[in-house]
């Protein structure tokens, strides 16, 4: 494999059939700025080596420059879809999941411990300043290793048994990380939906650091953004997973201009964008995408009615009746591509809840077997899903190559009696007089599952499920908020239970991290104090009391060191073991349908395809900036 790795990167930066005289052509709704002055020619624009996607090659078509795609967003925090589906990354997945350098010209893997990087010579950030390894060394130095910004130091996720890489500039191009022991996971958190950022446009961010701003512009400038501290300011300043600030330089295809709040947000095409096509045009194809804001629940009446011309978030399967049947009325057409999580839909006992008789129930196994035994999955699939999705458990599915049948069967059958047993068993054999099961300080079972209400369906869910708890002695009610609210319950323990999707990643290899199996971040609903943990390199929360959760964090330390292909697959098998086994969430279907709306006149989207968070980063894949229109919009 990491032979593999470094000849995929070397091959992929040497394939470029266009010389640094040759002629590129850009959109043309830039023609009046390069005319004017205010932005160079497209060749100048671009990396003396710029990324050549070769469309033809792929057996998509190579299109040509112009028009706006409109979506409809759910709100402002939503624009944070625009970097995920744009998928700019210095190492990214390609459609089979492999990686490839993409803003890098190359890279080589050695022992998966020592990762030197090449840049594009003349690569520029979206306001046309260079990008050079000085960008590298700022976010080392003065943004990682800077107190102030990082409390607990360098992020966890670039240490290995708590050491962080030798950060080296070889030149102005050449950059090299290197650690004591391997780190598989290095490369993949760079191509992830939200990546490890270890590069920020330093000529745009040293305004607002003491190292390099005068103390007195500093304090103007806190004062202007509203910001208490210069390390609030900062990380105001610099955020890329909601991209906010439009004066932010970026390496995206297309960058925010818009500053909220608003009701729309405009991203315009980036002039100094990496990628050319076979034909020497300059990508992204689409000039703007426009994001209008708008009430979730009418985003799919909406999209059914020809206000957006590319629509995968907030519709689902339940709108595809609907949808489907807009393509008679609008230019539109409707495909239904594979959702890659590990589970539709999950219900997650919170280990880490506050009310000690819950947290004790809970992190009893017979009990959480018990409560997925009692769900009838055929039911919930045809009346909620019409049949078509796949009964089983949160596991992952037959599309990765570590699949094994007994993950996503374990502990997913239809079993009232052997749920009775086990539930008795684990000393909940007492009821009352509405046959409800007490706990052991006489409470009756009554559970109240939390949701953040962005699921049309988890309504009809959790209506279907409250009869089979009720087999079982045990009963129901829900509780709708906002996400935020949703998380920082369930962070604080106040949750007992929530309704959220399964595993993000249902499709890895074993080059891929396990991370999602073990307790590693704070917003896992199953063990968020554990999480945090981890997360704060011990700084906050504790760390897990439960054996299976302190083996599942061990074997995910061994698979950070692991040299091998072999040893990493069987760590991989070894946690999916644990996982299922353990039912620390309760999945009920997966490989469900997602509905891709798209206007008809849209070229270079599949018809069918993944569609997930991780790791295809939703469109990201899919390279959205090949997207293109067949014909000019009236």
């Amino acid at each position: 494999m990491i032979l593999r790795r470094t000849v995929l990167g070397l091959m992929a930066a040497a394939f470029s059939p266009f010389s640094a005289k040759a002629a590129f052509t850009g959109s043309g709704i830039l023609d009046d700025a390069v005319k004017d002055g205010s932005m160079p020619e497209v060749t100048a624009r671009l990396p003396l080596n710029p990324r050549v996607v070769n469309l033809s090659a792929a057996n998509r078509q190579p299109g040509r420059h112009g028009g706006v795609v409109r979506m409809l967003i759910g709100g402002q925090r939503d624009i944070r879809l625009m970097p995920i589906n744009g998928y700019s990354r210095l190492v990214g997945y390609d459609e089979k999941l492999n990686l490839q350098p993409d803003i890098l010209e190359s890279y080589t893997a050695e022992e998966d411990r020592i990762f030197t990087f090449k840049l594009r010579e003349g690569h520029k950030w979206s306001d046309g300043s260079p990008l050079t390894t000085e960008d590298f060394r700022y976010s080392w130095e003065d943004v990682m290793n800077n107190r102030d910004l990082h409390k607990g130091g360098i992020p966890v996720d670039l240490r290995v048994n708590g050491k962080g890489p030798q950060f080296e500039l070889i030149d102005q191009w050449t950059l090299r990380y290197t650690w004591e022991e391997p780190n598989p996971d290095f490369l993949a958190q760079l191509a992830s939906p939200s990546p490890l950022v270890i590069v920020m446009p330093s000529a745009y961010l040293k305004q607002f650091h003491p190292r390099y701003q005068d103390a007195d512009t500093l304090a103007k400038l806190m004062k202007k953004n509203k910001a208490e501290e210069w390390g609030d300011l900062h990380k105001k300043m610099s955020r890329t997973v909601r991209p906010e600030n439009p004066a932010l330089p970026t390496l995206d295809p297309w960058f925010n201009s818009t500053s909220p709040p608003a009701q729309q947000f405009v991203f315009k095409r980036n002039p100094y964008f990496h990628r050319v096509d076979e034909n020497g045009l300059q990508l992204p194809y689409i000039d703007k995408f426009v994001l209008n804001v708008s009430g979730p629940d009418l985003i799919a009446a909406k999209a059914g009615s020809g206000d957006s011309d590319l629509q995968p978030a907030n519709v689902d399967f339940a709108d595809y009746t609907f949808l489907k049947a807009a393509e008679k009325r609008f230019p539109l057409k409707v495909d239904l591509w594979k959702r890659t999580q590990g589970s539709r839909v999950a219900l997650i006992p919170n280990l880490n809840c506050k009310d000690d008789g819950w947290r004790q129930v809970f992190q009893d196994v017979r009990v959480r077997r018990a409560l997925s035994l009692a769900i009838d999955r055929e039911e919930i699939n045809k009346a909620v899903f019409f049949g078509l999705a796949h009964e089983a458990g949160n596991s992952i599915l037959p599309d990765s190559p570590l699949f094994k049948p007994e993950y996503e069967q374990a502990w997913a059958s239809h079993d009232i009696e052997q749920a009775n047993r086990l539930l008795d068993e684990a000393g909940l054999d007492k009821r009352n007089e509405d046959g409800l099961r007490l706990l052991a300080d006489g409470r009756p079972a009554k559970i109240i599952i939390e949701s953040a209400g962005e699921s049309t369906f988890e309504s009809d869910v959790l209506e279907l499920i409250t009869d089979h708890w009720s087999n079982i002695g045990i009963s129901i009610f829900t509780r709708v908020s906002q996400r935020e609210i949703f998380r920082k319950r369930v962070i604080g323990g106040e949750t007992l239970m929530g309704i959220w999707m399964g595993l993000d990643n249902g499709v890895p290899t074993a080059e891929m991290s396990p991370k999602e199996l073990a307790p590693t971040a704070d917003d896992q609903l199953q063990w968020p104090v554990w999480g945090l943990h981890f997360l704060s390199g011990g700084g906050d929360g504790h760390p897990p009391d439960l054996p299976e959760a302190m083996q599942l964090l061990d074997l995910m330390k061994d698979w950070k060191t692991a040299g091998t292909h072999a040893e990493r697959e069987a760590i991989w098998h070894s946690m999916l073991d644990i996982f299922t086994q353990s039912v620390f969430t309760i999945g009920i279907v997966n490989q469900a349908l997602q509905p891709m709306v798209k206007s008809s006149r849209l070229r270079n989207i599949p018809e069918k395809a993944l569609y997930g968070f991780d790791p295809t980063s939703y469109l990201g894949v899919y390279m959205p900036d090949t997207f293109w229109y067949e014909e000019n919009q009236a």
